[in-house]
């Protein structure tokens, strides 16, 4: 590279990761860290070589369309590029890769931490100690479910629907059963204590949580339904660390008012990051502001990928994540 490309990191990223894209790149940083609206990313594609989006900024069609393009490259940070209009991106030639892989562990942590909470009732119990309405101990407070010996359904068997099968089957001796699109070998499925079930209403009727690891956008839009959350055991948990749009948020939110399911953690929402009041007024779900990479480690490793991928696209090598 002669003249260093000119990117736009859309949000405040870790530090270190700053500082390497301001040594290799004619690097402009939000400062602001708010979320930019529609207008200024447009603009943004039409003045930068390399835009460096998150899952806060929507890239729809429209904002591809809006004049001359200089943008060559999407260095998406993070796993899910739904946020994306992937065909209108491929259609003016601009590249989209993703950072896979190095957010496994932590999300998958978050899940089981949703898994537990929700189970067991932290947040209720929380909110009522630092209230100061907690009257001592009594055997009929605030009784939760047993986690340990259930079975957990897992929705999507990647990376993270692995790590989570992982914790729960050897940690908590949960019965795995698991829906994915493409079959997986049983011998790699039972390396997770896990096995296989045809459909995702078989999951979803043998399982007491439910843990959603799926892309979202798609045909895995409203996966989740009012029809397959009637599915589930009415005791059953649903947990969601994947995308907020694969859950049907109105379909779920009637479920949790009327008993349909016991309860839900939800790290995800439909239209981040509004939530809506009467799922935020339900004492039955856990609910946390997209925490699933939020680690240092992970978050460094996240921004060191999108740096490889942009570096070698601007050496003329193909990037190592590279999904359109």
């Amino acid at each position: 590279m002669t003249e260093k490309p000119r990117i736009l990191v859309t949000r405040r990223w870790p530090d270190a990761v700053e500082r390497v894209l301001a040594e290799r790149f004619d690097a402009s940083f939000n400062t602001s860290d708010v979320a930019m609206d529609a207008k200024t990313l447009a603009e943004a594609l039409q003045s930068f070589d390399a835009v460096l989006p998150t899952v806060s900024d929507r890239l729809p069609a429209s904002l591809f369309e809006e004049g001359d393009l200089r943008t060559r490259i999407l260095g998406n940070f993070g796993v899910g590029y739904n946020h994306i209009d992937i065909a209108a991106a491929e259609h003016y030639g601009i590249t989209v890769t993703n950072t896979p892989g190095v957010l496994t562990d932590c999300t998958a942590d978050i899940a089981m931490a949703l898994l537990l909470s929700v189970a067991r009732r932290t947040g209720e119990g929380e909110r009522e100690v630092r209230a100061g309405q907690w009257t001592g101990w009594r055997p009929t407070h605030m009784i939760g479910t047993k986690v340990t010996g259930k079975t957990l359904g897992i929705i999507g068997f990647g990376r993270i629907g692995k790590a989570m099968a992982k914790r729960c089957h050897f940690g908590f001796d949960m019965d795995v059963v698991f829906y994915n699109r493409s079959k997986i070998d049983p011998v790699e499925a039972a390396r997770y204590g896990a096995r296989q079930l045809e459909t995702v209403e078989d999951v979803l009727a043998a399982a007491d949580f439910v843990s959603l690891h799926c892309p979202g956008g798609g045909e895995n839009r409203h996966l989740i339904n009012a029809q397959r959350l009637a599915v589930m055991k009415p005791g059953a948990y649903l947990i969601n660390t994947a995308r907020g749009d694969v859950v049907d948020e109105a379909a779920l939110i009637h479920a949790l008012e009327t008993g349909i399911i016991r309860g839900a953690g939800l790290d995800v929402f439909e239209a981040e990051p509004n939530v809506p009041e009467r799922l935020r007024a339900l004492e039955n779900v856990v609910l946390l502001p997209h925490l699933g990479s939020a680690t240092e480690e992970t978050r460094t490793a996240m921004g060191m990928k999108v740096v490889d991928n942009i570096t070698a696209f601007f050496e003329g090598r193909e990037p190592p994540d590279r999904v359109a």
